[in-house]
């Protein structure tokens, strides 16, 4: 029977190990890179461009995981290079970091790595990176972010800002769906972590992967 060539084929599947599809998030990799000052280690930023995504914002080096890159960890050294010119073989890699993904469909692959350089070393790339900056390690072991949240919803359509149109995304009517989901449905709070600095506000993705990391280190005897 048909119905047992489908039960034999399901016993056979371990569905715990199913990816998700990866084209459903912007997969990206960010380096949180150390560097030595006056004997000890400092996290380095980058304070993005104006005209690029997210510009004004203070993150890590880092960006969109490529194709044509073999290893997550060669995206995060390559951006590294491209956007700070440190060299890839003087970044040695300490350990991988927990892969964080957010419900607007970003996942983020972090490392933490070391290099013995200084600011003056790095040629930061000006179309993408507006400053660069160094914290002490111990000010984020030492200091905990202030905590927020933000409103998050599932939308079926849109009005674009440019043009005014409706952008619709789910077809309501169309696909006869309850009436109730051309309004936002599903809202639910997002924690939001910051760290005020001298040099701004560090929030978003870049603020939680700090707050992961750090507890994690802090748990360590």
């Amino acid at each position: 029977m048909r119905s047992e060539k489908y039960k034999s084929v399901i016993q056979k599947i371990d569905f715990t190990k199913v990816k998700e599809p990866e084209e459903e998030y912007y997969h990206s990799a960010v380096l949180m890179l150390l560097i030595p000052i006056h004997g000890e280690y400092h996290i380095v930023f980058e304070k993005r461009s104006e005209n690029i995504r997210q510009g004004g914002e203070i993150s890590f080096p880092g960006g969109k995981v490529d194709q044509e890159d073999p290893t997550i960890e060669y995206t995060a050294k390559r951006e590294t290079l491209e956007e700070l010119g440190i060299p890839m073989d003087q970044i040695q890699i300490l350990s991988r970091l927990k892969t964080v993904k957010e419900p607007l469909g970003t996942k983020v692959d972090g490392f933490i790595g070391v290099a013995d350089i200084s600011l003056e070393d790095m040629s930061p790339n000006l179309d993408e990176v507006e400053e660069v900056f160094t914290l002490p390690l111990s000010y984020f072991l030492e200091n905990q972010p202030e905590r927020y949240s933000v409103l998050v919803q599932s939308v079926a359509s849109y009005e674009d800002e440019k043009t005014g149109e409706e952008v619709v995304l789910l077809p309501v009517e169309k696909l006869g769906l309850p009436k109730r989901y051309k309004d936002p449905w599903g809202t639910f709070e997002k924690p939001i972590y910051v760290y005020e600095t001298q040099y701004g506000p560090i929030w978003g993705l870049t603020a939680k992967i700090l707050y992961q990391t750090m507890e994690q280190i802090k748990k360590q005897p």
